[in-house]
């Protein structure tokens, strides 16, 4: 049985853009609500219609929500990015303005670990050119260059989720696993930590690099690492387009240093499927260029559809913003006979203190509690007496700090 909420499920709208994978409306539909699908990105003035007309809306990479966007947001209460990333989204912004963001950062981590794999064992081969070859109607058997992996050092730079599943996949293979992250982290299988990103490179057959797009990731792997790296080794990379330099990695694959190299990701990208683009490498051999499709599978897209869908739903009927890329994190067990009063308002000091004496003033009975923070956003789920709810919600709202107060249910 659904649980109440103040405003009724289908008349909650949600809208998803961008081709999403159906898997999302048929989760938020089995739930109750009423979705609006639209298969393709907006921008401009359509895309400000609908921002100020949903309450909730799932966008992936092409439609960018910037501040001006956001602007028009006045009934928006939650944003997903059906993706791993989420810098399509001004995220900063979007919870000065009381929405969380969500995003499903796992949800595609076997598919990019896969695709890496199959990259290892393609550039080791040589598949790529005996591939295009025959393709030509030129039968070459030739083994050089082509080598097993057995045995071989893989070095991964960025041990997160997918980092660790390439590092487990890679040693069901016999292939000798280390790692570099910034974080400590404790390995699996018989990975082992190098304690810096030189000592890496130094040992590394094989490079797959695995970070987000961060200041301190831009342009980290140039000229000075490449040339770090062993001869006749092999570059991967699935991260993002800007943590290589690729004029320095086309001067290395040039000079015959490297032996190849697979890249999935580029530092600018075209925007449309179809679309014309250079990348620049036309001329070398063994380089494996796919057009930033480590995520793109059917079970990927569909798990990420799932992912969000469930963390609007938790939003939406519990008030959980559990997930949430900018959001203090708050996930309260509903307590039955309540009313739940969601309240959003900047971290300054007293803010819990001011709350908890209208609900004294008011003569109220809080039944459950939950508040977390960031350094600028405060988050509050109360569960109070239904008989003084109205009450307590209108005097919270009316608070200096408060940015969204509402009654759940």
């Amino acid at each position: 049985m659904s649980s109440p909420t103040s405003f009724p499920r289908e008349r909650i709208r949600i809208t998803l853009l961008e081709n999403i994978h159906p898997a999302a409306r048929e989760t938020l539909v089995d739930a109750g609500y009423s979705v609006e699908v639209i298969p393709r990105a907006l921008d401009g003035d359509e895309l400000n219609a609908v921002v100020a007309a949903s309450h909730v809306l799932g966008v992936r990479s092409r439609t960018k929500l910037r501040a001006a966007q956001l602007e028009h947001a006045n009934k928006l209460l939650a944003i997903g990015c059906f993706s791993v990333g989420t810098d399509q989204v001004a995220i900063n912004e979007a919870a000065h303005a009381g929405v969380p963001v969500f995003n499903a950062p796992h949800a595609s981590t076997r598919s990019v670990a896969e695709l890496t794999i199959g990259n290892i064992i393609a550039l080791a081969r040589r598949i790529g050119d005996k591939n295009n070859k025959l393709h030509r109607g030129e039968w070459d058997k030739s083994l050089s260059g082509a080598h097993e992996v057995r045995g071989r050092s893989l070095g991964i730079v960025g041990y997160g989720h997918i980092g660790q599943q390439v590092g487990l996949l890679a040693e069901a293979f016999g292939m000798r696993v280390v790692f570099h992250d910034i974080q400590k982290k404790l390995p699996l299988g018989l990975c082992r930590p190098v304690n810096t990103l030189d000592a890496l490179l130094e040992q590394s057959d094989f490079l797959s690099l695995h970070v987000p797009d961060t200041p301190r990731t831009r342009g980290m792997i140039g000229a000075a690492q490449l040339d770090r790296l062993k001869p006749g080794s092999y570059v991967i990379n699935l991260s993002r387009g800007s943590v290589v330099d690729v004029e320095s990695l086309r001067a290395a694959l040039r000079s015959g240093h490297l032996a190849g190299a697979a890249l999935d990701v580029f530092p600018t990208e075209p925007a449309p499927t179809n679309a014309d683009f250079d990348v620049g490498f036309d001329a070398l051999p063994n380089v494996i260029l796919t057009p930033h499709v480590g995520g793109n599978t059917e079970e990927a897209q569909r798990d990420i559809g799932i992912e969000v869908a469930n963390s609007f739903i938790g939003f939406i009927d519990r008030g959980s913003t559990e997930g949430a890329v900018n959001f203090p994190h708050v996930n309260l067990p509903a307590i039955p006979e309540t009313h739940r009063i969601l309240n959003i308002h900047r971290n300054v000091p007293g803010a819990l203190a001011e709350v908890n004496k209208i609900v004294s003033e008011v003569g109220a009975n809080i039944e459950a509690q939950q508040l977390a923070t960031t350094r600028d956003i405060g988050y509050l789920v109360m569960d109070v007496n239904r008989e003084l709810s109205d009450e307590v919600n209108a005097r919270i709202a009316q608070l200096p700090m408060s940015v969204r107060t509402r009654i759940l249910y």
